[in-house]
């Protein structure tokens, strides 16, 4: 006869069911972090795209792009660099660093288009409340640029919270088998 569990017994088992499968696979911590990082860039691409055809500068069209690209393909580098009951990957995970170090480059070098445009160009443009999307686009490049380096530094580190991960107890105490006594299997006729 099964026994009705509370609300709180629920909550625990879910959250030992969680750390179980974290267990198994601790890499998906810095994948849930890559997919986080592409999305707060692609749900504000409004207004870098808006920035881009406002601005105009010759790299910046380009940076976007790249930054697109290279997020998505990052994270099918990521997905083959750590493949399940397998070792890690090391061209896939060489290739993923790589695509990293180009995001990091063009969201810098998108900036660095943003304030050369409003601060040291010959006719600034100036952020007013029809341009305001300028200054929410060079928030979401410097964001998008710290997102980045938490999800590199949560895959550099992986190694060391994976065995950390590994050390939590979360085996459950099973209580028919402190009640079963000696099996008696003599057979008597």
């Amino acid at each position: 006869m099964e026994k009705k569990m509370s609300f709180g017994a629920k909550v625990k088992e879910a959250f030992r069911k969680f750390l179980v499968s974290l267990k198994h696979k601790p890499h998906n911590i810095p994948m849930v972090m890559l997919v986080i990082t592409f999305l707060y860039y692609s749900l504000n691409l409004t207004h870098i795209s808006d920035t881009t055809a406002k601005i105009n500068v010759s790299p910046m069209g380009l940076c976007g792009f790249i930054v697109m690209l290279f997020s998505i393909l990052s994270l099918v580098c990521f997905m083959n660099a750590f493949p399940h009951r397998k070792p890690v990957n090391i061209p896939m995970l060489v290739i993923m660093f790589i695509m990293f170090a180009a995001i990091i480059a063009a969201d810098v070098i998108y900036n660095n288009c943003i304030v050369q445009a409003v601060f040291y160009a010959e006719k600034p443009i100036q952020i007013t409340a029809n341009t305001i999307y300028i200054a929410y686009a060079q928030k979401n490049i410097r964001v998008h640029e710290i997102l980045m380096g938490v999800s590199i530094v949560l895959i550099v580190l992986l190694p060391l919270y994976a065995k950390l991960i590994r050390k939590i107890d979360t085996s459950i105490e099973v209580e028919a088998g402190k009640e079963m006594g000696e099996i008696d299997i003599s057979s008597e006729d």
